[in-house]
């Protein structure tokens, strides 16, 4: 059905498809027993698709990543098309307009999305008033520095969202490492890094509850960056590696060269990350001997790219361009697929 009604999706921008889905969703949560109506049509359920991860029970292990409900506006809703869990965020302690539109391409010979949004989102007060009557769902929160905070400053913008979010989300992702935003993948620096988290670290000993804390890396990192990287894992109370965010290559891609110019700056994500994401699970998961959870995303477009980041390290994955190009029913087909085909 969905690939029926993609070609005429497609032809309106991407920003104003997506505002399009916020809204229809939002008016799927005030209709009485509507989200229920979606998750008998959407939802797989069953017992071998639970994941215990990060000391959480997971429905299944296939996540919506960060990007999609910035502002944690549909989380519940999204959770009702099958989703284990739903990445809220990019949250910045303010809320900032991100960079000049257009900002989001389609490039649909690669099924590939190449975005520079800027971390857009209405700041952390908004996510914090949509996220007071959670539920159950398993709901992690996306941090990053405001686009005006310098980097010798960013450690107070992160530790600013992280201590007002805390009672409200699962899991953390602290992302330093989107391509669009100025110099912000100088804080994947070892030095940068550690100012960070240790913020972090410190006021998370003084609570109650304990909340987990990731780190999400780049694609173009150097092996000898990811080795720093896992340096910091094993040095640090850092609970776990999202792996990975969008890349800035645009090599091997088979929308036309100008067209692809044209376009100009930002990062990619779709089916043209599929590999690199992979590579990264398989050396992270064998260099730290599976120690550490590992979440994938990156190129998740089919059931059978799903199970091979599960099989290369990953304890949990996420989708997002999957999600665009496949429509709502990819999630229930990832989890039909893993249970038929478990080892």
């Amino acid at each position: 059905m969905y690939k029926l009604i993609r070609p005429i999706l497609f032809k309106l921008s991407p920003e104003t498809i997506h505002h399009l889905i916020i809204y229809l969703l939002k008016v799927v949560g005030y209709i009485p027993g509507m989200k229920s109506l979606l998750s008998q049509i959407f939802s797989y359920k069953d017992p071998s698709l639970e994941r215990e991860v990060l000391g959480l029970k997971f429905p299944n292990p296939i996540g919506l990543a960060a990007g999609f409900d910035k502002n944690a506006e549909v989380y519940k809703e999204l959770g009702s098309l099958g989703f284990g869990f739903v990445e809220i965020g990019t949250v910045t302690p303010k809320g900032q307009p991100g960079n000049p539109k257009p900002r989001i391409f389609r490039l649909p010979e690669d099924q590939a999305i190449v975005n520079r949004m800027g971390f857009n989102n209405l700041g952390v007060s908004s996510a914090v008033n949509n996220l007071r009557n959670k539920g159950k769902i398993i709901v992690g929160g996306n941090l990053g520095k405001n686009t005006l905070t310098s980097n010798e400053n960013a450690a107070a913008d992160y530790l600013k969202i992280f201590r007002q979010m805390y009672e409200y989300v699962d899991y953390f992702v602290i992302n330093v490492s989107c391509p669009n935003v100025v110099s912000l993948g100088d804080l994947q620096q070892k030095e940068s890094l550690t100012a960070i988290l240790d913020g972090l670290f410190d006021f998370r000993r003084g609570q109650n509850q304990y909340r987990p804390i990731l780190l999400k890396i780049s694609p173009d990192l150097t092996l000898n960056q990811v080795d720093d990287i896992i340096a910091i894992l094993r040095e640090t109370p850092l609970d776990g590696i999202v792996a990975t965010n969008t890349t800035t290559s645009r090599e091997g891609l088979n929308t036309p060269d100008t067209d692809v110019s044209a376009i100009g700056n930002g990062g990619l994500s779709g089916k043209p990350l599929t590999e690199r994401s992979l590579e990264m699970i398989k050396y992270i998961h064998q260099k730290t001997n599976g120690s550490y959870p590992i979440i994938g995303v990156g190129g998740i477009m089919t059931p059978q790219d799903a199970k091979n980041m599960l099989d290369a390290g990953a304890s949990l994955v996420q989708v997002y361009s999957g999600f665009i190009y496949e429509g709502p029913s990819l999630v229930k087909k990832i989890c039909k697929f893993l249970k038929n085909n478990s080892n």
